[in-house]
């Protein structure tokens, strides 16, 4: 499908998103990336970074590198997405992890139930945050988070019946790819990622550094008007749920080399995408993928993208029928919700 005239596309874009910056004082920081190749379409802008190589946090965006390195793993026979997860992490973790109305359903949680979100458990992130917003010092480990969540919160379901997108998933399947790959996760991401796809301005937030040693610091990225880029703690609660700190450019390589199946095989993505539920209206949720699909009145055609968004108004998707990527960050928790609306009403549909 073609779209308009390039140039005027461009514009168009560029400047819905520099108005929209530049009419809330409350964004510090935001970037724009807009790539397509069957359209002659490359737009990378910023507002409030030093250039555009200046990386940003992506929040839940690193979801779906979480979800990639698992099928990286799956391909390479290290585990099966029907797996059981009790076969991969300790004991003292697993053991009382779901009990709900009195049954103990731990042994039944698999990989792919992690990965969509219906594992059932509850989500330690929020309640982390809150607490880590009240003590900036506050730290918890991932391996802590979870034994928090499983000590202090209830179940919702049983595996497999619900969904209920939580960070507890994220956390586990990150400490399964430490186990099967005998790395930190932010090792695993750098090489099984990061140094194939030459993503030389990409780490792990506060766990590594990017490739290219003279890459500048990650901007910075507030909730409530408060920075806090340097609450070290974030590294703990965040994690395999979160953490990928990138650019525009970097981001659109990831997201080619996924779309173009280097990082993983065709059959793969299709089981990535295709094993999904309802996340909301208009949305739904594979391994790591979030994708819009048409609702009358609701999601028109035109919207019908996949990839993930996060927290700080963070967002990476792309429009098969258009063949193109839309990937920024308004570096804000303010616009979770913001950021995507903004991705579709003043992106996709000036394409």
């Amino acid at each position: 499908m073609k779209t308009k005239s390039p140039e005027k596309v461009i514009q168009s874009i560029e400047k819905s998103f520099r108005k929209q910056v530049q009419k809330d004082p409350n964004v510090k920081s935001a970037c724009l990336l807009v790539h397509s190749d069957t359209n002659d379409i490359h737009l990378n802008i910023h507002e409030g970074l030093s250039d555009s190589n200046q990386p940003v946090y992506m929040a839940s965006v690193g979801k779906i590198f979480t979800s990639v390195l698992i099928g990286m793993l799956v391909e390479k026979g290290k585990l099966a997405y029907d797996d059981h997860i009790s076969k991969y992490l300790e004991d003292s973790l697993t053991e009382k992890l779901h009990v709900y109305n009195g049954n103990d359903y731990s042994e039944q949680i698999k990989i792919k139930h992690l990965l969509n979100h219906t594992s059932g458990l509850p989500d330690n992130f929020r309640p982390l945050f809150e607490q880590l917003l009240n003590e900036p010092n506050f730290y918890m480990s991932p391996e802590e988070t979870i034994t928090w969540a499983k000590n202090q919160q209830q179940p919702l379901a049983p595996p497999g019946t619900r969904f209920n997108y939580t960070d507890t998933n994220y956390h586990l399947l990150g400490l399964i790819i430490e186990n099967l790959t005998n790395l930190p996760f932010h090792e695993v991401i750098t090489q099984y990622i990061y140094k194939p796809l030459e993503m030389t301005n990409s780490s792990i937030l506060y766990d590594s550094e990017p490739l290219d040693k003279q890459t500048p610091a990650v901007a910075d990225f507030y909730v409530n008007k408060n920075k806090i880029t340097n609450y070290k703690g974030y590294a703990g609660i965040d994690y395999a749920g979160g953490g990928v700190v990138s650019t525009g450019e970097d981001l659109l390589r990831f997201m080619k080399a996924l779309t173009s199946h280097q990082l993983v095989k065709k059959e793969t993505l299709k089981k990535m995408m295709s094993d999904k539920v309802k996340y909301g209206a208009g949305i739904d949720y594979g391994y790591g993928i979030m994708q819009f699909r048409p609702v009358p009145l609701l999601m028109p055609k035109k919207f019908q993208v996949w990839g993930h968004a996060g927290a700080t108004g963070s967002y990476m998707f792309y429009h098969p029928a258009l063949d193109t990527y839309v990937i920024g960050t308004f570096n804000d928790f303010a616009y979770e919700r913001k950021g995507v609306k903004f991705m579709l009403m003043n992106v996709i549909q000036r394409l």
